[in-house]
C-alpha cells in the first residue's frame, strides 16, 4: 500500500532532521554524556520536527547501542518502539485526551517500572489543549517523576501552557526551516523516489511550505501524482492553485503600468484555470513584500527574498516606483484578503481589488508624504493635460432629425415651473494663462515636494500683483515660505518680464463670487480686506 511521503521519509535519527541543529546537537550531547532531563518541552510551528524529535529521543534513551547520540535502529528496543510492540513508550494526543481522568491514569502508571526498556516515555502532543484541571493533575508528577520516567511535551501555542509547567521542563524552540534547506532535502527525496523534480519546482515548494518540511513533502506528493512530466514551477503552481512566478510578475507589471485590461484578463485566465483567487492576492502581497525590501534597504537583501523570484527580477519591478505606492498596494490587498473569505462572489471581490490597484487614488495613501511621492512620480513622467473635447453633432443613422435639432419651445408653451429662468451659476475662478508657465519655471528652483504642492494652487495676475490662491491651509503655509515666494517672483519675471509682487491667499476666504463681479476684482478686494501686504521684488 502506498505511504505518504511525509510518513515514509520521517527522520529516524537526529542526523536526518533538517534545519534544527541547535536542538539536535544539544540532545545528542546530553544522550552521550548521560545528563538527561526528566521533562522536555518542544515548541514551534507545524511541520518543523517536534514530534519527530520526540520519537527519536524516546528511542535514543532506550537504545542499547547509541551511535554518536543517535539511536541505532537495529537493537530490540529501537525496533520494538518503531513497530509499536513496546508499550512503555506512549504517545498521547492532548487535543482528544485533555481531561483530568486521562492525566490521573498517567499518574497511576508512572509508579510501575517499564517492562522491556530502560525508561517509560510519555509523549504528550499539543499539550496546550489540556484543561486547567489536567494541568494541575500533571504538575506534581512532572515536578518529581520516578527515575524511570521521561516526559516529552510538544505544542504549537506555547503561550497557552501555564508558567508552572514551563518552569519544570527543559524548553527547546523549533525554528521555521530555511527555504534553501527544504529545497535541498526535497531534491534528495525526489531523487530516491525517481520523481522528476526541477530546481525551480523545489524552490517554489520550499517557499509555499512556509518553513514546514511536512507541508513541503505533502505538496511534492500532490504535484507528483499523475503523469511523469517534470515537476517545474508551473506544475507546482497548478497543483496548489496559485500563479507561477513568471505569471505573478507579469500581473504585477500590468498593475504597475496601470493596464487594467491586461490585468483583468490575466486574473480571468487564472480563475478559469482553477486558481484560488485569495491565494493569488496573497502571492501578490508576498511579491510586494520582496519589492519593499529591495526598495528600502541599503544593503544586500537577496538572502531574504522569496525563492520564487530572483533579485534582478524584483529590482527591475521596483524601478522608479516610490515605496509609498507599494505600501498603498499592501493596504488594498490586505483589506481584500480580509473580505474574500466572506464575499458572496470571490471573483468580483478579487477583480475590484485589481481595479483599485490599477487606479490608485489619494485616499489609498496613508500619509501626506505618500501622496506627495505619488505626485512627484507623475511629475517626473510628465503630466498630461486633457483638452476639452469639441462637441460633435452625431448624424442620425435613420435620416430623421433628432430631438437636439428641434427648435426650442416658446416660453408660453413651457410649464409654469420651467418658465422661471434659472439663476446664473457662480463664476468659477480660473488661473491666469501665464500661471502654468510660472509654476513650471519654479521646478528647477524648488525641491520636488514643494514644487508638487505648488502645482495644486491657482495664480491670478492683476497689474503688478500675482495672487496665489490655495485650496487648503497646508498649501497656503507652504506658499507663504520665503523661498517659495522668491522662486515664484523669479519665475514670474522670466515668464512675464515684470517684477510682480507675490501675495498668498486661501481660496476659501474669498467667499462666494458674485455673478456680476469680475472674479479677479473680487480676489483683489478680498486680499485688501485681509490686509495681505507681503511683497517680494518690489
Amino acid at each position: 500500500m502506498y505511504q505518504a511521503l511525509y510518513r515514509k521519509w520521517r527522520p529516524t535519527k537526529f542526523a536526518d532532521v533538517v534545519g534544527q541543529r541547535h536542538i539536535t546537537d544539544t540532545l545528542r550531547a546530553q544522550l552521550e554524556s548521560g545528563r538527561l532531563s526528566h521533562a522536555y518541552l518542544f515548541t514551534g510551528t507545524r511541520g518543523t520536527g517536534k514530534t519527530t524529535c520526540a520519537k527519536i529521543l524516546a528511542r535514543a534513551v532506550n537504545c542499547t547501542n547509541l551511535q554518536a547520540g543517535d539511536p541505532c535502529g537495529t537493537c530490540p528496543a529501537c525496533r520494538g518502539i518503531m513497530d509499536g510492540s513496546i508499550l512503555d513508550v506512549v504517545e498521547i494526543d492532548a487535543a482528544s485526551n485533555n481531561g483530568v481522568d486521562n492525566i490521573r491514569d498517567i499518574r497511576d502508571e508512572v509508579r510501575y517500572a517499564p517492562a522491556s526498556v530502560k525508561k517509560r516515555v510519555y509523549i504528550i502532543d499539543e499539550v496546550h489543549m489540556l484543561s486547567q484541571g489536567a494541568f494541575n493533575a500533571l504538575l506534581k508528577t512532572l515536578e518529581e517523576p520516578p527515575e524511570h520516567v521521561l516526559f516529552i511535551l510538544a505544542t504549537t501555542e506555547i503561550n497557552k501552557v501555564p508558567a508552572t509547567i514551563l518552569s519544570r521542563c527543559q524548553r527547546f524552540d523549533f525554528r521555521r526551516i530555511a527555504p534553501h534547506d527544504i529545497a535541498v532535502r526535497l531534491k534528495e527525496i525526489a531523487e530516491e523516489e525517481a520523481i522528476p523534480l526541477t530546481d525551480s519546482g523545489a524552490r517554489m515548494i520550499a517557499r509555499l511550505a512556509d518553513g514546514a518540511m511536512r507541508d513541503a513533502l505533502s505538496i511534492l506528493d500532490r504535484a507528483a501524482a499523475g503523469s511523469g512530466e517534470p515537476i517545474d514551477e508551473e506544475r507546482v503552481a497548478a497543483g496548489v492553485g496559485i500563479l507561477a512566478g513568471d505569471t505573478a510578475v507579469d500581473l504585477m507589471r500590468h498593475i504597475l503600468a496601470g493596464d487594467l485590461t491586461a490585468a483583468m484578463q490575466q486574473l480571468g485566465e487564472s480563475y478559469t484555470a482553477g486558481r484560488e483567487l485569495g491565494a493569488v492576492l496573497d502571492q501578490l502581497l508576498g511579491l510586494i513584500r520582496d519589492m519593499l525590501l529591495v526598495k528600502t534597504s541599503r544593503q544586500d537583501v537577496s538572502a531574504l527574498l522569496s525563492p520564487a523570484y530572483s533579485y534582478q527580477t524584483v529590482q527591475q519591478l521596483c524601478g522608479q516606483i516610490p515605496a509609498s505606492r507599494l505600501l498603498a498596494y499592501t493596504k488594498i490587498l490586505q483589506e481584500s484578503l480580509l473580505r474574500i473569505p466572506h464575499a458572496a462572489n470571490r471573483r468580483i471581490e478579487a477583480e475590484l481589488c485589481v481595479v483599485r490597484l490599477c487606479e490608485l487614488t489619494a485616499d489609498d495613501y496613508d500619509t501626506l508624504s505618500g501622496r506627495v511621492d505619488a505626485l512627484e512620480e507623475k511629475l517626473a513622467h510628465g503630466i498630461v493635460a486633457a483638452a476639452p473635447a469639441a462637441r460633435q453633432q452625431a448624424e442620425p443613422e435613420d435620416g430623421f432629425p433628432s430631438d437636439a435639432d428641434a427648435p426650442p419651445p416658446a416660453e408660453d408653451e413651457l410649464p409654469p415651473m420651467a418658465q422661471q429662468k434659472p439663476s446664473a451659476p457662480p463664476k468659477k475662478l480660473e488661473s491666469s494663462p501665464q500661471w502654468n508657465d510660472i509654476t513650471m519655471a519654479t521646478k528647477s528652483l524648488l525641491p520636488m515636494s514643494k514644487f508638487a504642492q505648488l502645482t495644486m494652487a491657482k495664480g491670478v495676475i492683476s497689474g503688478k500683483e500675482l495672487y496665489v490662491l490655495c485650496d487648503d491651509p497646508f498649501t497656503c503655509d507652504l506658499c507663504n515660505e520665503t523661498s517659495v515666494k522668491q522662486a515664484l517672483a523669479q519665475a514670474a519675471q522670466q515668464v512675464t518680464g515684470k517684477n510682480l509682487r507675490i501675495k498668498v491667499l486661501e481660496e476659501s476666504s474669498i467667499g462666494t463670487l458674485s455673478t456680476k463681479a469680475n472674479p479677479v476684482d473680487e480676489v483683489i478686494r478680498r486680499a485688501g480686506e485681509l490686509n495681505i501686504n507681503v511683497e517680494i521684488n518690489d
